[in-house]
């Protein structure tokens, strides 16, 4: 984000008027749970007086070494995926393994850096104003990392801070969560995040549909715009799925594939049901005689695939798979 967003500043300044070492901010995808998390990171370290009260300054010696990710005293735990899709460092180790091709980049927060982050709240600080440990998403953590975090988060260093940040709660070991104080991410307001997105250099229409083809989630508008989409694109892709037109997507990750079928089939049922649409306007879906059971099973199979979607099958071939399922259950009659 190159703005924060008017909810994500409510909610930070709520959380940095309460006393706690650790944080857990959870919810589903999309809410912006990393902005939030450094948002409270860059409070914490400001050295602004009225940080804990109005948030980070954005001018301090601190808040320009945030910004550009050499902050001494911030230690941040990613997955090295993440990391570099977010632009902070690596390790000199990691970067020197994935540099010389001796291994890819870990999709996991990897036992290596946990040890790194402990050793980091034990030392002194350097600007004066404490240490932070941002840790996302907290269950890309494997249970020998959490468990590495767990002696320091029940017993940490006097000027050190955690905030964890996650979009699947459930995946995290139960002494983590009680462990933090939790907080469940806010939903802004429709209009709240489409005024926000029209900042991002959206059209108000393509951030009206693209919000509700996210299910009102915006980072998930951006991350659609990222990978092409627009409110032209996702308003013809039930008819192109009806073709079994694979070459409509094909410039989308597997995951994203599944992930708009899944939005598809959902308002199938819905609209089989009289029930409100969620993702699609009702203009834009076809007229079918699918039966509820069929459509049912077809979603099942895609939650399926879901799974799968990440691993190193063969893409194009996957996304034909994925596509011709998607024109035979269109096309089937009860």
């Amino acid at each position: 984000m190159t703005a924060t967003a008017s909810w994500i500043q409510k909610q930070s300044l709520v959380l940095l008027s309460q006393q706690g070492h650790a944080w857990l901010l959870q919810g589903p995808s999309g809410l912006g749970q990393y902005e939030l998390a450094t948002s409270m990171a860059s409070a914490w370290l400001c050295e602004s007086e009225t940080a804990l009260s109005q948030g980070a300054c954005g001018h301090c010696g601190s808040c320009h070494a945030l910004s550009v990710h050499t902050h001494a005293d911030l230690m941040v735990l990613m997955p090295e995926t993440i990391l570099l899709e977010l632009g902070w460092p690596l390790s000199e180790k990691a970067q020197s393994e994935i540099d010389n091709k001796t291994r890819k980049p870990s999709k996991e927060i990897r036992i290596e850096a946990m040890r790194d982050a402990i050793e980091f709240s034990q030392r002194t600080n350097a600007r004066g104003r404490g240490k932070a440990v941002l840790v996302f998403p907290a269950e890309r953590m494997n249970h020998v990392t959490a468990n590495a975090l767990l002696k320091t988060l029940e017993e940490p260093p006097g000027d050190v801070k955690f905030v964890l940040a996650t979009e699947a709660a459930h995946q995290l070991l139960p002494t983590i969560r009680s462990r933090c104080l939790i907080h469940t991410m806010a939903w802004p307001s429709e209009t709240e995040a489409v005024q926000w997105l029209e900042t991002q250099s959206l059209s108000k229409d393509d951030a009206i549909a693209l919000l509700k083809a996210a299910g009102g989630r915006p980072d998930e508008v951006l991350k659609q715009r990222t990978l092409g989409q627009s409110m032209q694109w996702w308003s013809k892709f039930p008819k192109a799925m009806l073709a079994g037109d694979a070459s409509y997507c094909s410039d989308l990750p597997a995951s994203e594939v599944i992930d708009a079928l899944q939005k598809l089939c959902h308002d199938l049922l819905m609209l089989q049901t009289q029930a409100t649409l969620r993702y699609f306007n009702e203009a834009d879906l076809p007229k079918l005689k699918v039966s509820s059971a069929q459509l049912t099973a077809w979603f099942k199979r895609l939650s399926q695939a879901a799974k799968t979607s990440e691993h190193p099958f063969n893409a194009g071939l996957m996304l034909e798979a994925l596509c011709t399922e998607a024109r035979e259950v269109l096309n089937s009659a009860i």
